[in-house]
């Protein structure tokens, strides 16, 4: 229960967060409709703050609003896939190459990450498990030092999020495949292979886009 020193979150945050943790989960699928008297009674709040979490998950690309109908859990599209995969290629294999030589504290770390999704793994916590990926990445891109970069990088959360999850569930064997080639990127940073991180990160993100788009087993 929240104390008085921690009030709970205004009522639109825990509407936003509710769909959002649902979406990226997958307990709401694409193309399933949500209205807002439905959001309304799950979460315990009035229409009004509703409204204003749909829209601002509108506006994060998770929904698309139909006056007097509700919201739309959008799809993930074979053009989103594409597009969420070339932007991080851009900005990954840039980031990549400015981390080498990498510095103690950034291996560290990636080693911390590489044992979290070795857990979350075993436990088949595939959430959890994508969120951890997406740090492994995250990390490297921060430690390129150019914050506008980070930024970019930082607006495509959500959708990695929902591919990561989407790409595990549709192929189990991408578990173990990836842990295995986020440690082989980590195995070249720490070797101060700059070519060879450049092209492990090209194989690994590139993978995701045939996965999702089922051009690949």
């Amino acid at each position: 229960m929240p104390s008085a020193a921690h009030p709970p979150p205004p009522a639109a945050a825990r509407v936003h967060t509710h769909v959002r943790e649902a979406v990226l989960d997958r307990r709401f699928e694409g193309g399933t409709l949500l209205t807002e008297g439905q959001l309304a009674q799950a979460v315990g709040v009035s229409r009004t703050p509703v409204r204003e979490a749909l829209l601002r998950l509108e506006t994060e690309g998770l929904l698309k609003l139909y006056p007097k109908k509700g919201a739309l859990v959008l799809a993930v599209s074979a053009q989103e896939v594409s597009d969420v995969v070339e932007t991080r290629l851009l900005v990954e294999e840039f980031a990549v190459r400015r981390a080498v030589p990498a510095p103690a504290p950034l291996l560290a770390r990636l080693e911390e990450l590489l044992a979290e999704q070795r857990r979350h793994a075993r436990e088949g916590d595939l959430r959890s498990l994508a969120a951890s990926d997406r740090r492994f990445h995250a990390e490297i891109v921060r430690h390129a030092g150019n914050r506008i970069l980070s930024n970019l990088y930082d607006r495509l959360r959500d959708r990695q999020l929902r591919m990561g999850v989407a790409v595990m569930e549709a192929h189990p064997d991408r578990v173990a495949k990836n842990i295995a080639e986020h440690a082989g990127i980590l195995a070249a940073l720490r070797d101060g292979d700059a070519e060879g991180a450049v092209r492990r990160v090209r194989a690994h993100t590139g993978r995701v886009r045939t996965l999702l788009r089922g051009e690949d087993r």
